[in-house]
Protein backbone atom coordinates (compact mmCIF):
# COMPACT_ATOMS: atom_id res chain seq x y z
CA UNK A 1 0.00 0.00 0.00
CA UNK A 2 1.35 3.35 -0.97
CA UNK A 3 -0.54 6.58 -1.56
CA UNK A 4 0.22 10.23 -2.01
CA UNK A 5 -1.81 12.92 -0.29
CA UNK A 6 -2.67 16.27 -1.83
CA UNK A 7 0.32 17.77 -0.01
CA UNK A 8 2.69 15.34 -1.76
CA UNK A 9 3.39 13.45 1.44
CA UNK A 10 3.78 9.73 0.99
CA UNK A 11 1.63 7.41 3.06
CA UNK A 12 2.86 3.83 3.27
CA UNK A 13 2.19 0.70 5.25
CA UNK A 14 4.80 -2.02 5.37
CA UNK A 15 6.05 -4.88 7.48
CA UNK A 16 8.73 -3.81 9.94
CA UNK A 17 10.28 -5.01 13.16
CA UNK A 18 8.40 -3.86 16.26
CA UNK A 19 11.84 -3.10 17.68
CA UNK A 20 12.51 -0.34 15.14
CA UNK A 21 13.84 2.58 17.17
CA UNK A 22 11.44 5.28 15.98
CA UNK A 23 8.37 3.29 17.12
CA UNK A 24 8.87 4.20 20.79
CA UNK A 25 6.18 6.92 20.73
CA UNK A 26 3.60 4.53 19.24
CA UNK A 27 4.29 1.91 21.89
CA UNK A 28 4.28 4.49 24.71
CA UNK A 29 0.90 5.86 23.60
CA UNK A 30 -0.54 2.37 23.07
CA UNK A 31 0.57 1.33 26.56
CA UNK A 32 -0.79 4.55 28.08
CA UNK A 33 -4.18 4.03 26.44
CA UNK A 34 -4.38 0.37 27.48
CA UNK A 35 -3.64 1.27 31.11
CA UNK A 36 -5.84 4.40 31.25
CA UNK A 37 -8.99 2.73 32.55
CA UNK A 38 -8.46 -1.03 32.31
CA UNK A 39 -7.51 -3.13 35.34
CA UNK A 40 -4.04 -4.70 34.87
CA UNK A 41 -5.44 -8.25 34.91
CA UNK A 42 -7.64 -7.37 31.91
CA UNK A 43 -4.89 -5.92 29.70
CA UNK A 44 -3.99 -8.35 26.93
CA UNK A 45 -1.44 -6.18 25.13
CA UNK A 46 1.65 -8.06 24.05
CA UNK A 47 5.04 -6.68 25.11
CA UNK A 48 6.89 -5.09 22.21
CA UNK A 49 9.58 -7.79 22.23
CA UNK A 50 6.96 -10.56 22.08
CA UNK A 51 5.70 -9.16 18.76
CA UNK A 52 8.96 -10.39 17.22
CA UNK A 53 7.73 -13.90 16.45
CA UNK A 54 7.49 -16.04 13.31
CA UNK A 55 3.69 -16.25 13.68
CA UNK A 56 3.26 -12.45 13.88
CA UNK A 57 3.31 -10.03 10.97
CA UNK A 58 3.86 -6.50 12.32
CA UNK A 59 3.04 -3.45 10.20
CA UNK A 60 3.82 0.25 10.53
CA UNK A 61 1.84 3.05 8.90
CA UNK A 62 4.08 5.98 7.99
CA UNK A 63 3.37 9.43 6.63
CA UNK A 64 6.34 11.28 5.14
CA UNK A 65 8.54 8.73 6.93
CA UNK A 66 7.02 9.33 10.38
CA UNK A 67 5.52 6.31 12.18
CA UNK A 68 1.88 7.23 12.87
CA UNK A 69 0.19 3.83 13.24
CA UNK A 70 0.86 0.15 13.83
CA UNK A 71 -0.89 -3.17 13.90
CA UNK A 72 -0.16 -6.86 13.75
CA UNK A 73 -1.73 -10.11 12.64
CA UNK A 74 -0.92 -13.11 14.79
CA UNK A 75 -1.56 -16.51 13.22
CA UNK A 76 -3.24 -18.68 15.85
CA UNK A 77 -3.53 -21.71 13.57
CA UNK A 78 -3.66 -22.41 9.83
CA UNK A 79 -6.92 -20.53 9.26
CA UNK A 80 -7.47 -18.25 12.29
CA UNK A 81 -5.62 -15.03 13.07
CA UNK A 82 -5.84 -12.27 15.65
CA UNK A 83 -5.32 -8.53 15.35
CA UNK A 84 -2.84 -7.29 17.94
CA UNK A 85 -1.41 -3.90 18.94
CA UNK A 86 -3.47 -1.77 16.58
CA UNK A 87 -2.88 1.91 17.35
CA UNK A 88 -2.94 5.25 15.52
CA UNK A 89 -1.47 8.37 17.13
CA UNK A 90 -4.06 10.73 18.65
CA UNK A 91 -2.92 13.73 16.64
CA UNK A 92 -3.61 12.07 13.27
CA UNK A 93 -6.95 10.49 14.15
CA UNK A 94 -10.12 11.56 12.36
CA UNK A 95 -8.61 11.10 8.90
CA UNK A 96 -9.68 7.50 8.28
CA UNK A 97 -6.21 6.12 9.01
CA UNK A 98 -7.41 3.51 11.51
CA UNK A 99 -9.81 2.17 8.90
CA UNK A 100 -7.05 2.19 6.29
CA UNK A 101 -4.78 0.26 8.66
CA UNK A 102 -7.55 -2.20 9.58
CA UNK A 103 -8.45 -2.79 5.93
CA UNK A 104 -4.80 -3.52 5.13
CA UNK A 105 -4.52 -5.96 8.06
CA UNK A 106 -7.69 -7.72 6.89
CA UNK A 107 -6.32 -7.87 3.34
CA UNK A 108 -3.04 -9.29 4.60
CA UNK A 109 -4.88 -11.95 6.62
CA UNK A 110 -6.87 -12.95 3.53
CA UNK A 111 -3.77 -13.13 1.35
CA UNK A 112 -2.07 -15.26 4.03
CA UNK A 113 -4.90 -17.80 3.65
CA UNK A 114 -6.69 -17.08 6.92
CA UNK A 115 -10.45 -17.57 6.89
CA UNK A 116 -11.19 -15.98 10.26
CA UNK A 117 -9.76 -12.92 12.00
CA UNK A 118 -10.55 -12.14 15.64
CA UNK A 119 -9.63 -9.54 18.23
CA UNK A 120 -10.05 -8.56 21.85
CA UNK A 121 -10.79 -4.99 22.88
CA UNK A 122 -12.05 -3.20 25.98
CA UNK A 123 -15.60 -2.62 27.18
CA UNK A 124 -14.81 0.81 28.63
CA UNK A 125 -16.11 4.00 26.98
CA UNK A 126 -12.58 4.85 25.80
CA UNK A 127 -12.69 1.77 23.53
CA UNK A 128 -16.04 2.68 21.93
CA UNK A 129 -14.47 4.26 18.81
CA UNK A 130 -12.42 1.09 18.27
CA UNK A 131 -15.46 -1.16 18.73
CA UNK A 132 -17.44 0.95 16.23
CA UNK A 133 -14.55 0.79 13.74
CA UNK A 134 -14.45 -3.00 13.99
CA UNK A 135 -18.24 -3.26 13.65
CA UNK A 136 -18.20 -1.08 10.51
CA UNK A 137 -15.56 -3.41 9.07
CA UNK A 138 -17.87 -6.40 9.61
CA UNK A 139 -16.59 -7.79 12.91
CA UNK A 140 -19.26 -9.25 15.19
CA UNK A 141 -19.12 -10.06 18.87
CA UNK A 142 -18.19 -13.62 19.75
CA UNK A 143 -17.10 -15.60 22.77
CA UNK A 144 -13.54 -15.80 24.02
CA UNK A 145 -11.14 -17.47 21.59
CA UNK A 146 -7.64 -18.88 21.93
CA UNK A 147 -6.41 -18.51 25.51
CA UNK A 148 -8.88 -15.75 26.43
CA UNK A 149 -11.45 -16.25 29.17
CA UNK A 150 -14.69 -14.40 29.92
CA UNK A 151 -13.77 -10.99 31.32
CA UNK A 152 -16.20 -8.12 32.04
CA UNK A 153 -13.57 -5.71 30.71
CA UNK A 154 -13.19 -7.47 27.35
CA UNK A 155 -15.19 -7.68 24.15
CA UNK A 156 -14.27 -10.44 21.68
CA UNK A 157 -15.02 -9.93 18.00
CA UNK A 158 -14.52 -11.98 14.87
CA UNK A 159 -14.74 -11.62 11.10
CA UNK A 160 -15.16 -14.41 8.57
CA UNK A 161 -12.82 -13.68 5.66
Amino acid sequence: MSQTSDRDQTMCLRRESPLTEDLELLFQRHTRDMHADTPPESIHMMPREALVHPEIDFFVLREAGRAIGMGAVKRMNVDHGEIKSMHVLDEVRGRGLARLLLDELIGHARSAGLTRLSLETGTQASFLPARKLYERAGFVECGPFGDYRLDPNSVYMTLTL
